[in-house]
This record gives C-alpha cells, sequence and structure tokens, in this order.
C-alpha cells in the first residue's frame, strides 16, 4: 500500500538509506569536482569507480583485510588519474574522448578481472555500523544521521574539507586560476600541468574509494558493472552543485533520497512497474541538467588543453 510509504519507521528507513548512498555520490563527485575546477573533465569516473570496486572487494576478500581493499581501491583509482592525466595534460587528448574510453577500459577490465580472478559472485563482511555515541541514542535522528558506517562519515566530512581547500587555502587558489585562465597562472608561476596531475589524480583516487564504498561498505559484494551509470551522475552532479561542493552534497542527497525511494517502493510491494522505480534516478539526471545547465557557468578553461608559449 502506498500509504504505508508515510509511517514513521518507514520513512526513517528512506531518510537513512538516502544518507548512506550519497556516499559514493560525494567522494566521485568532489574529486570531480576538483579536476573541472582545474579545467579537466574526467568522464571516466564510472571506469574508476569499477576498477576500484573490483580492487577492494577481491583484496578484502583474498586477506580478509577491509582497510587494505580500500587501499587498494585508492592506489589503483589513483594510477587510472595518473593514466588520464597524462593523456589529457601530455598528449591534450580530446578530454570527452579519452573519458570515454577509460569508463571503457574500467568496464572491460573490470569484469576480466572478475571472470579470471573469481568467477562467481561472492560477498565479505563491509565495513559495520559506527554508532556515535549519545547521538546515535537520539530518536529517528540518531537512526539516520549517526548510526552508519565509517565511509558514510568520512564523505560528509570531505564536502567541508573539500570546500576549505578550494576557497581557503592557496592550493586552492592555484586550481581555480588554472581552470579560469591556465595563460594568466603560467605567468604567475603557476604549474598548469603540475596543478592538473594533482587535480586528476586526486579525483582518480577518490573514485576508487567511491568504488570501494560500494563493494566493501554498502552492498558488500562485487558483480559486473555494478556502479550502473552512478559515475556518469556524479559528473552531472558537479554541474548541478555549480562546482561548489555543499552544491554537490545538495544534488547527491537528492539523487540518493530518489533512489532510496524507488528501492523501498520495491520491497514494500508498492504497484508501480520496476523498471520505471529504476529509472527515477536517471530521469531525474536528465531533468536537473536541462534546468541547470544553462543557469550556471563552468571554469572558463574547462575541457580545453594547455600548451604553454616559448
Amino acid at each position: 500500500m502506498i500509504t504505508d510509504l508515510f509511517s514513521a519507521t518507514v520513512l526513517i528507513g528512506i531518510l537513512a538509506s538516502g544518507i548512506r548512498l550519497a556516499t559514493p555520490y560525494l567522494y566521485a563527485a568532489i574529486g570531480e569536482t576538483f579536476g573541472q575546477k582545474s579545467g579537466v573533465l574526467n568522464l571516466g569516473v564510472e571506469g574508476q569507480m569499477l576498477l576500484g570496486c573490483f580492487a577492494a572487494f577481491y583484496v578484502a576478500l583474498t586477506t580478509g583485510n577491509l582497510w587494505l581493499g580500500l587501499l587498494a581501491a585508492m592506489v589503483v583509482g589513483a594510477l587510472m588519474g595518473l593514466a588520464m592525466a597524462y593523456v589529457t595534460v601530455n598528449l591534450q587528448a580530446q578530454q570527452g574522448i579519452s573519458g570515454i574510453g577509460f569508463y571503457l577500459f574500467g568496464l572491460g577490465m573490470s569484469e576480466l578481472l572478475f571472470q579470471r580472478l573469481m568467477g562467481t559472485v561472492e560477498t565479505v563482511k563491509g565495513f559495520p555500523k559506527l554508532s556515535i555515541p549519545v547521538l546515535s541514542g537520539i530518536p529517528g535522528v540518531g537512526e539516520i544521521f549517526f548510526n552508519q558506517n565509517i565511509l558514510v562519515y568520512g564523505a560528509y566530512l570531505l564536502v567541508p574539507l573539500a570546500w576549505f581547500v578550494l576557497n581557503k587555502t592557496t592550493l586552492g587558489l592555484k586550481i581555480r586560476s588554472v581552470g579560469e585562465n591556465p595563460d594568466a597562472a603560467d605567468s604567475l608561476g603557476v604549474s598548469v600541468a603540475r596543478v592538473r596531475y594533482f587535480t586528476i589524480i586526486l579525483g582518480g583516487t577518490l573514485s576508487g574509494i567511491a568504488g570501494a564504498s560500494l563493494s566493501i561498505a554498502l552492498l558488500n559484494v562485487f558483480q559486473q558493472n555494478m556502479t550502473s551509470g552512478l559515475g556518469f551522475i556524479a559528473v552531472a552532479l558537479v554541474y548541478f552543485g555549480a562546482w561548489r561542493p555543499f552544491g554537490v552534497l545538495g544534488g547527491a542527497l537528492l539523487f540518493s533520497m530518489v533512489n532510496s525511494l524507488q528501492l523501498w517502493i520495491q520491497v514494500l510491494g508498492i504497484p508501480v512497474p520496476s523498471d520505471i522505480a529504476v529509472m527515477m534516478p536517471y530521469v531525474l539526471t536528465i531533468l536537473v541538467l536541462v534546468a541547470t545547465v544553462s543557469r550556471v557557468r563552468a571554469p572558463s578553461a574547462l575541457t580545453k588543453p594547455f600548451e604553454r608559449e616559448n
């Protein structure tokens, strides 16, 4: 019954799930925000996440150590970011096309490794819930916000940290200047290549963590193409949030709450076709982009390669 959606238990469940499901969106989208603020569009986020998913899961499965799995995802994501940086900064390849290439590489390689190293779907015991003393005991609010796993808390702490770095530090000033006017930044002694390398590798690392949050913290399983377009939604969230970390947070919560809602609709057996319910987050992606893309201004040098004048 649709009225079941409005019961206190279900509403708390929807909100708690929404907070939790925003985790991979936040890691991937904040990482992409850094890259785009420096002028680089990375459409390979989905591929980085998939390889991070597999690396984290496989290492955790074979070693029994979740932290080693997380580290493996970070290393794989950073290496993917390094490769992306070389292609876009040194080779000055068209960013959209090269990003799609990295996505396809991540998709194919994760499936190949899964088939060769595992073959069948297995599960691991992921990061447990970490209840915050006192706060987790608050009725309703405690269950929603303060009874999550450590990667969820890390994702939300990342938002103010990213805002501070981008807006209150010299590094953030360099990133923003490179994304707006790389020629002027270069004339002032800022290495455009180094800044872009840093942001792309950072974005890859955070995308790896985003993948790990799926396979060893939220779902505790790995299967082929398990991100299902989440990386592309993360890229869209950067536009939705107007390249601001707190704007990205708002978008991530919006999408995760819609995703949580469609999952609960299926759980409760509400007579809505499952295909329509699954489509809801992706339809929302299109509507949000149509409504916001013309109202926000992207970094001036976004997608534009930089060649230093002699």
